[in-house]
């Protein structure tokens, strides 16, 4: 009995696909790349871009237990709102506090201001 390709006449030998298709009569397929990812409304996305600043700018300083603790609040806000389109209340709330806790560090900081007012205006106050 042949082995390979040539074996399997007639047959269908499917390797490396992305995306989509179907074999055979009668199918429908629909590819929706991205689906199941969470739709950010706009104040979200400027959260997002805000976090992703300051985090950069945090870098740049001498790391402090203060500096490091909001380098972790924002890490985990920048998660949260990857996976469930927003950054909840509670987040919020942790993120001001650190914000407060590391504000002698970053008070000259444009990005913690950004992020610092994104957060104000999400949260209502």
């Amino acid at each position: 009995m042949a082995e390979g390709p040539s074996a399997d006449k007639g047959g269908i030998h499917v390797s490396n696909v992305q995306g989509a298709f179907a074999i055979g009569d009668g199918n429908n397929v629909v590819n929706q790349p991205g689906a199941g990812v969470p739709q950010r409304d706009p104040a979200q996305e400027e959260l997002l871009r805000a976090v992703r600043e300051l985090r950069a700018d945090l870098g740049r300083l001498v790391t402090s237990d203060q500096t490091a603790a909001l380098d972790r609040e924002l890490a985990d806000t920048e998660a949260e709102i990857e996976e469930t389109g927003r950054a909840g209340q509670g987040r919020l709330a942790r993120i001001r506090q650190a914000l407060a806790d590391a504000g002698a560090l970053t008070g000259l900081l444009a990005s913690a201001a950004a992020v610092a007012q994104v957060v104000g205006t999400l949260s209502g106050s």
